[in-house]
């Protein structure tokens, strides 16, 4: 039987819009309504790994020669428990205090990351610039940093594994279903924890999945010889 064309039209045109819209709205969909997230994941970076390869041109105190930045806080971030919002701005305000900004920088030694952090993901958490702050502190503070990672001063070389161990030795709450590790260029780059709305640690399969597979890193040390 011959075939109409016009139906063979038709049905590639429809299936075009079936391939296009969902993924338009997917798009729409991650940036998200303000307030609307399952969880948080709080984002703590190795400040040396940093500054050795993204930030060692960059000008400012975290990568200064008498820098002595171990892990930082590189962001709180809302998330689903599949994906996350992002850039929720909606009513949220663009402008975060300086005084804010300036309290925030024993942790998140950076200006540009604390605003890139308040307009990409703080937006979503539906709160004001300061009660976003105050929980990415409080968050911060949740999580106790291993004693042997917290400002060696030689570099060391370990497995994520054993990155993973000591964070769940110093933090009796902490189950392996609720951090991840990963590393760049072969060195340690972040340790991130999922926390509740209330944050309190919980599990977070997706985020786990997205761990370090190198089996072994280098941890370069806090401080310049």
């Amino acid at each position: 039987m011959r075939k109409n064309p016009g139906l063979g039209f038709v049905a590639g045109f429809f299936s075009l819009l079936a391939l296009t819209f969902p993924a338009a709205a997917q798009r729409d969909q991650s940036r998200g309504q303000p307030g609307e997230f399952d969880f948080y994941v709080l984002a703590l970076s190795w400040s040396p790994s940093f500054c050795l390869t993204e930030g060692r041109n960059r000008p400012g105190a975290q990568c200064a020669a008498d820098a002595r930045f171990g892990f930082v806080v590189h962001g709180l971030w809302p998330q689903y428990d599949r994906g996350w919002p992002q850039f929720c701005a909606g009513n949220a305000p663009e402008r975060v205090a300086d005084g804010t900004i300036a309290r925030m920088q024993d942790i998140m030694p950076s200006r540009g990351l604390v605003l890139h952090q308040w307009r990409k993901h703080g937006t979503c958490s539906g709160l004001a610039p300061q009660a976003y702050f105050d929980t990415v502190r409080r968050a911060a503070n949740v999580i106790r940093i291993p004693e042997e990672l917290q400002r060696p001063a030689a570099q060391l070389t370990l497995s994520p594994d054993e990155v993973e161990a000591a964070f769940l030795r110093t933090n009796p709450s902490l189950g392996r279903d609720m951090i991840s590790v990963s590393c760049q260029a072969g060195m340690l780059d972040e340790v991130k924890v999922c926390l509740s709305r209330t944050l309190t640690p919980r599990r977070c399969a997706e985020v786990d999945t997205r761990s370090c597979r190198a089996p072994r890193m280098s941890i370069p040390p806090v401080g310049r010889s």
